[in-house]
């Protein structure tokens, strides 16, 4: 059975493992959208965010949401319960380590770089008396929840890649006509510097022919004119 609870933002999943066996199959069948919370250095139960699917950067959480993650992660440590104040640390579940020499429930970090703390958290009553009130059990079935996640991703990865290629396909086709449009009008302009080349010969060979009339041609057209 799996603890769940109602953040105050809908968008997120927030949930527990009843104890430490429970917490095994948690750590085996997490999500990449899950950040896992602990209380540092002290006993405390394995309490999961589950963000938005897709979604995996701990940059991302809202900090109402961080909060009370805080507060629940503190709440559910018999130590950290009674502490003043405690540090959470908060991970990606991709994060996670588990090896065989580990004791049921224990983990480590791949990556320390990746491994955020929230220092020096006090008590809420009230946030902690909140998230109390929307407390419920579920059996959950961990693996197929897995694979149902996976396949949806799958989906929505071969959607995205078909929407890409289909916009690319029709930029390449806008691409194609713009340079169509372009050589029709390199082609017209051809034409017409033909025609007025053509058209200017003329002229030129009609001047030329009027300079190569001789004195008496010229002296007839004068005639003809005073006439």
């Amino acid at each position: 059975m799996v603890f769940f609870y109602s953040s105050t933002n809908n968008k997120y999943i927030i949930y527990m493992g009843r104890d430490k066996w429970e917490n095994e199959e948690l750590i085996e069948h997490g999500h990449p959208e899950d950040i896992w919370f602990h209380v540092d250095k002290l006993s405390s139960a394995h309490v999961y965010l589950r963000l938005p699917l897709g979604e995996t950067s701990m940059d991302s959480i809202p900090q109402e949401v961080l909060d009370e993650m805080c507060q629940l992660t503190k709440e559910n440590s018999i130590e950290g319960c009674k502490a003043a104040k405690v540090d959470i640390v908060y991970t990606p579940w991709a994060n996670l380590k588990k090896t065989q020499d580990m004791d049921v429930g224990q983990v480590g970090f791949k990556d320390r770089k990746n491994v955020k703390f929230v220092r020096h958290v006090a008590k809420d009553k009230e946030a902690v008396k909140r998230l109390e009130k929307t407390k419920t059990e579920k059996q959950v079935k961990l693996a197929e929840e897995r694979q149902l996640r996976d396949r949806e991703m799958t989906s929505i990865r071969k959607r995205e890649e078909a929407e890409r290629k289909a916009k690319e396909k029709e930029e390449m086709e806008r691409l194609a006509e713009e340079k169509k449009l372009k050589s029709y009008e390199t082609l017209f302009q051809v034409d017409s510097d033909k025609y007025t080349t053509n058209k200017d010969n003329q002229q030129k060979q009609a001047v030329g022919a009027s300079k190569k009339r001789t004195p008496e041609e010229v002296k007839a057209m004068e005639e003809d004119f005073f006439m």
